[in-house]
């Protein structure tokens, strides 16, 4: 079994994830004597590589969310790196779901209003829905989708099925994908390979009735292109619980659109989120101690 010695930095956040750790079978040291690292801060990757550089012996560092892209210029080989991959898919998901209910039967339309309106909306039962991104926030999704009797189809990196899923195809289909579906739903890791996936011409190929629904990153999304197509009716609407900028500034023109609901990068709250972090640096840890593998490996090269 391998000693596990952690450090949390930096100081004064999140430090009941110390409990985690001594639970887990480690001991929370100082930076001086630790051979592993959990670090507290969702950015900061310039003080993070200050630390590593002065500290050598550190063997594992555990990031706090899921999206690394805040560090990718701080990943190396030299260390083995975890984050909370998988971790989030449960509120997130969820959350997901809520934004394409709200979208498709018109509740951020209606919530809007101040008299009495015309009806709108249709039904998720049936539907056709696309999920880009095959990770375990999509897993979580299809899960709860499944009631609903939907079509789903996945577009992912590695097109492997997926159990429920009628159709599991590559990113070279997305725009076929898109084409037939009355809910897009993005749920994907933003690399350089995804910035911008949801250009113009993505935008064109979808139904003129179908929501765009991001709980992935905003820079996914062509910010401009999706205000026109919005704007010009070329899209039924979109629900957003991320954008590009981030966060979006008052005045900008999808604020003012009657076809999207914005909620402010909320589908895992803090609230929701420190549990869920603290579970995971537990079973980390134990399985440190133990010379298992760790769960939430990033794969350096790929980004994610």
């Amino acid at each position: 079994m391998g000693e596990v010695r952690c450090a949390l930095l930096p100081p004064g956040e999140r430090e009941e994830l110390a409990t985690a750790v001594i639970e887990g079978g480690g001991q929370v040291v100082g930076i001086e004597r630790a051979n592993a690292l959990i670090w507290t801060s969702t950015g900061d990757a310039d003080q993070l590589r200050a630390v590593l550089d002065r500290h050598p012996a550190i063997e594992w560092v555990q990031l706090p969310f899921a999206g690394v892209e805040p560090f990718v210029g701080v990943l190396d080989d030299q260390h083995v790196w975890t984050c909370g991959k998988g971790v989030y898919a449960e509120p997130v998901a969820e959350h997901a779901l809520a934004l394409t209910l709200g979208g498709l039967r018109g509740i951020g339309r209606y919530a809007r209003r101040d008299t009495w309106s015309e009806p709108y909306g249709k039904n998720l039962l049936g539907a056709h829905v696309c999920i880009v991104g095959g990770g375990a926030i999509t897993r979580s999704l299809v899960r709860l989708l499944l009631p609903f009797g939907s079509y789903l189809t996945v577009v992912r990196n590695r097109p492997e099925p997926i159990t429920g899923v009628a159709e599991v195809v590559g990113l070279d289909d997305l725009h076929r994908a898109v084409a037939e579906a009355d809910v897009v739903i993005l749920a994907l890791a933003l690399t350089p390979e995804t910035e911008g996936i949801i250009d113009d011409t993505v935008l064109r190929a979808m139904p003129d009735d179908a929501w765009l629904v991001n709980v992935a990153r905003g820079k996914h999304v062509d910010t401009d292109a999706l205000v026109e197509a919005l704007s010009e009716g070329r899209l039924g609407g979109a629900a957003l619980d991320v954008t590009e900028p981030e966060p979006l500034p008052a005045g900008h023109p999808l604020w003012s659109l009657d076809n999207v609901i914005i909620s402010p990068h909320v589908g895992n709250t803090p609230e929701m989120g420190i549990k869920l972090l603290w579970a995971r640096v537990r079973e980390n840890v134990e399985r440190r101690t133990q010379d298992q593998e760790l769960l939430g490996l990033v794969d350096v090269h790929l980004g994610y």
